[in-house]
């Protein structure tokens, strides 16, 4: 008999582990192919509480995913790797979407904050703005032509080694292709290139009109863009009457993420999402730069936890401050 309880409650601990696993892994570099596989599982697992939707397609036929938690009119929305090498943003970001579910279908708290927000103001994440990019960086070249590799190499200034990959799949720089400040925009780069390269006009990439196209859809009331490295958050950008508001929103992410919070350069040439947001919106928005510097490559696996621990409560935190903006 107590053989048989024992091996009852052993079916009963493996199943429910089951239940609870983690969908989203960290423990390697986060593809294209993980984000889609780990977003098919989510939807299956929280599909009354979320909705994912394509908000668009990369140059080279990459879905780019858009997914929506909580019940609220209000939005606010999460952006990450805008940049090739940046992909540990989209670890963080389908982290962060992940444990936010789980909690808020349970009606369960995250840490010693409610989830209950989410029934006011939904979340729009948008983790892997450029799975192009993504996708070079990481070296997986099958999906390109053997003629467009060559082409990628020449970007490279013909290198093999692709971990300094910035760029979206035919050269540009998502985050210099705004409008806000683009004609000020030093031309680093005359041509497609591995990273700097503007474009020949904002707006050209496809990724980023299908971005610019949302966020008008979505109107959200904050916009953050998160992006690596340097543990700083960039929040200024010609915020105007609405300066006070946007310090103190950003303030109070400082101090939860401990980032530097980046002192307003009065000179900044702008071109980036954020400077775009905040001119064309009136709202706040924020760059926030995760891990230590590390120079042109992606941040190492083993800072995840570090960065993970800092931001595990935006989310939820910028979900108030929005619910406060609408009141």
């Amino acid at each position: 008999m107590g053989r048989l309880i024992c091996v009852l409650f052993c079916l009963f601990t493996l199943t429910n582990s089951a239940a609870d696993a983690k969908i989203v892994k960290v423990d390697k570099p986060y593809s294209y192919e993980c984000l889609q596989q780990d977003l098919k599982q989510i939807n299956k697992k929280y599909r009354e509480h979320i909705e994912i939707k394509t908000i668009g397609k990369t140059h080279f036929g990459r879905e780019i995913w858009g997914v929506k938690l909580g019940e609220g009119k209000t939005n606010i929305v999460l952006i990450g790797a805008h940049h090739g090498r940046e992909w540990l943003t989209s670890a963080l970001l389908m982290n962060m979407l992940e444990g936010y579910a789980e909690a808020y279908q349970r009606g369960k708290r995250i840490g010693f904050r409610s989830t209950d927000i989410l029934n006011q103001v939904s979340i729009w994440f948008i983790p892997m703005l450029n799975p192009d990019g993504v996708t070079i960086q990481q070296n997986n070249l099958k999906s390109f032509s053997p003629d467009y590799q060559k082409q990628l190499l020449q970007m490279n200034e013909g290198s093999r080694n692709l971990k300094r990959w910035k760029a979206n799949g035919i050269g540009v720089d998502l985050n210099r292709q705004y409008p806000a400040g683009w004609r000020r925009l030093n031309q680093e780069q005359s041509n497609p290139s591995y990273a700097f390269y503007k474009g020949k006009k904002p707006l050209e990439s496809k990724e980023v009109i299908a971005l610019t196209n949302f966020i008008r859809e979505i109107k959200p009331s904050i916009a953050v863009a998160y992006h690596t490295a340097g543990r700083e958050i960039f929040w200024n950008y010609k915020n105007g009457r609405h300066l006070k508001r946007d310090y103190k929103v950003a303030k109070k992410v400082s101090r939860l993420t401990n980032y530097k919070l980046a002192k307003p350069d009065p000179e900044a040439f702008g071109g980036g999402f954020t400077d775009w947001f905040i001119t064309t919106y009136h709202r706040p928005a924020m760059t926030i730069e995760i891990s230590y510097l590390v120079g042109e490559t992606s941040p190492p696996l083993s800072v995840f936890n570090t960065e993970w621990k800092r931001n595990k409560y935006v989310g939820l935190l910028l979900a108030k401050e929005a619910k406060k903006m609408g009141q």
